[in-house]
């Protein structure tokens, strides 16, 4: 299959060398496919910012939480010695 997509290739590029348009063909392709190959280049850079955009916001979101388990452990109790809370029978406070 392929080689008939090359053959048909060829084919055109001597027609266009014999109409005396080759010139015009090879530009119009060169500017289809150099078009392909920005738009190719631009969507990779669209998608790496994303991805790092959106990684750099999980780790300040991991980063939070791990300063606030670090402020929860090394909290202290203020309370004065004597206030200790009252428990219940269930250990609720009542």
């Amino acid at each position: 299959m392929e080689v008939m997509g090359f053959v048909l290739l060829i084919a055109l590029l001597i027609l266009a060398a014999a109409a005396g348009v080759l010139g015009a063909v090879l530009k119009a392709t060169l500017v289809l496919v150099m078009s392909l190959v920005l738009g190719v280049v631009v969507v990779a850079w669209l998608a790496a910012w994303y991805v790092r955009r959106r990684v750099r916001g999980f780790q300040l979101d991991v980063e939070e939480r791990f300063a606030e388990v670090r402020k929860r452990r090394t909290a202290y109790d203020v309370r004065p010695p004597g206030d200790a809370p009252r428990r219940g029978p269930l250990g609720d406070g009542s």
